[in-house]
């Protein structure tokens, strides 16, 4: 187990000091044009999160998917017919459905489904061409081998490659120009993410060209921005960001370099893929590498930019899943094993501080949800004051017997409830107070991210050192990034390594 508090020297990083939270707010302290008036100040609590729902969007695959199959099905038909196929040559029945299956799994491969600003079927005419090549080299060599005598012959084979390469053609020629018209009439919300004039002039091309579908609402500045975004407001702190996501019902982010550019680009990221925004890259300069998501080809253009979107992750929830039942499991079995070791901790607990051995205290989970986590009470102190105060080393507060709890962990063990009830995670960000979840989340831009992930009693900020009276922000960064490369072999590497520590001050006597 890992343990909330550990001695150190209070530095005041946490960001609710002086100079923690002077610093953070003075950094993004500039004129902002709103695009609604602002909000009632928010209360000194944890503000509750729902859990991100996907909007609907209607770019979806299905009409290029109805396309594709509809063009093999025609050609797969025409070449049936007695007039137009070879003599000997027969298509088997129902070979339609399966060459429609081929064509749009081959298509997909491609990348040929994914969104694009600026499609185009002409543009497009090789890959299709070449897939279609393949499936009915394919499908003429199956028919072949099963039946020599219906083999298709050489004018019939190239008669089906041309016939179908035209037909698809034109099917998503006729999609992308229903889709280009639907686009203007109705264009979807859009944020332009950058700093300097790129993004302003990102944002101008899209408010000049409807054609593109993408109508910019304001221009998320992430760095210096010595000019104002025209005729688009200029969003310069992570809060108007968020507010215009939602008050404007924003379905893309089009990012002017890369992502992970630096810390507050990622938290936007994050905040943007939460609310089920579609992200691009559109690089001014044509020089960005982007290595932390994929970049999906071919690539388009916006205006004249290059414009790639992003795909981050995908969220497996099978994993997720396996994760959930692994962890009531382990927590399960670590209680049973843990029994008598938790009836001598609690003994101690009563003949040093008296009654009450459980402490029990409000914290915030997943998505923002509240829950009460379980502890050996440490500390001498009323239920209100433990929730708004922040505990440090040598706290006359804490009595011995408390004093060795914290120091060897011990006082986590009842925690292992918490993750058989559901409430909290073996691996995850460690959970917060309501009170500072605010104050923290108010002064460093990617907090609010940890809680897309259950929390959990260790985490990979706290096999790093990362516990107690340390910086915020880089617990902060901790988490989000083993959010965002979580997988089940890093949750057991943090196990191994949380135990090792454990052990290890087991060995040293502290």
């Amino acid at each position: 187990m890992t343990m909330d508090s550990a001695p150190a020297r209070h530095t005041g990083q946490g960001g609710t000091g002086p100079a923690g939270g002077t610093a953070g707010t003075a950094a993004v302290r500039r004129s902002v044009t709103a695009i609604h008036p602002p909000r009632r100040p928010r209360a000194e609590q944890a503000r509750p999160l729902a859990r991100p729902q996907r909007v609907r969007r209607r770019d979806g695959i299905l009409p290029l998917l109805t396309a594709d199959a509809l063009a093999a099905v025609l050609t797969t038909t025409a070449l049936s017919a007695p007039v137009l196929s070879a003599p000997g040559a027969a298509l088997p029945a129902g070979a339609a459905a399966p060459m429609a299956v081929l064509i749009a799994a081959l298509h997909a491969r491609a990348g040929l489904y994914r969104p694009r600003l600026a499609p185009s079927a002409l543009l497009e005419l090789p890959a299709l061409a070449g897939r279609a090549a393949v499936v009915w080299c394919a499908f003429a060599g199956v028919v072949a081998a099963t039946a020599p005598d219906g083999a298709l012959g050489w004018q019939t084979l190239l008669g089906a490659v041309c016939l179908q390469t035209v037909l698809t053609c034109a099917g998503r020629g006729g999609v992308n120009r229903l889709r280009r018209r639907a686009a203007r009439r109705r264009p979807a919300s859009a944020l332009v993410v950058g700093p300097g004039a790129g993004a302003s002039a990102v944002a101008a091309a899209l408010h000049g060209r409807p054609e593109y579908g993408l109508r910019p609402v304001g221009l998320a500045a992430t760095g210096a921005c010595e000019e104002d975004g025209g005729s688009v407001p200029v969003l310069a702190t992570h809060e108007d960001i968020r507010r215009a996501v939602i008050q404007n019902s924003v379905l893309h982010a089009v990012f002017t370099r890369p992502p992970e550019a630096d810390e507050r680009t990622a938290s936007l990221v994050r905040l943007f893929h939460d609310h089920g925004c579609r992200l691009w890259l559109a690089d001014p300069a044509g020089t960005a590498k982007v290595t932390g998501m994929r970049v999906a080809e071919p690539a388009d253009q916006l205006w004249g930019y290059a414009v790639q979107p992003l795909l981050p992750r995908p969220s497996r929830p099978v994993e997720r899943w396996v994760k959930r039942g692994i962890d009531g499991l382990l927590a399960a079995l670590a209680l049973i094993a843990a029994a008598p070791v938790m009836g001598a901790c609690a003994l101690a607990v009563r003949i040093s501080d008296g009654p009450g051995v459980i402490f029990r205290q409000e914290r915030v989970g997943l998505y923002g949800r509240p829950f009460t986590l379980l502890k050996f009470r440490t500390l001498r102190a009323d239920e209100h004051e433990s929730a708004t105060r922040w505990t440090v080393a040598g706290d006359h507060r804490m009595s011995p017997v408390g004093s060795f709890l914290r120091k060897s962990s011990l006082d986590e063990l009842p925690q292992l409830w918490n993750v058989v009830r559901g409430d909290m995670s073996l691996v995850g960000p460690r959970p917060e107070r309501p009170f500072f979840v605010a104050k923290f989340a108010a002064v460093h831009p990617g907090y609010e991210a940890r809680h897309r992930m259950p929390v959990g009693i260790t985490g990979l900020a706290q096999i790093n050192g990362l516990r107690g009276d340390t910086s915020i922000e880089d617990r902060a960064r901790f988490d989000n990034h083993y959010i965002d490369t979580w997988s089940l072999w890093q949750d057991l590497w943090i196990l191994a390594r949380t135990a090792a520590s454990f052990f290890r001050f087991r060995l040293g006597g502290s």
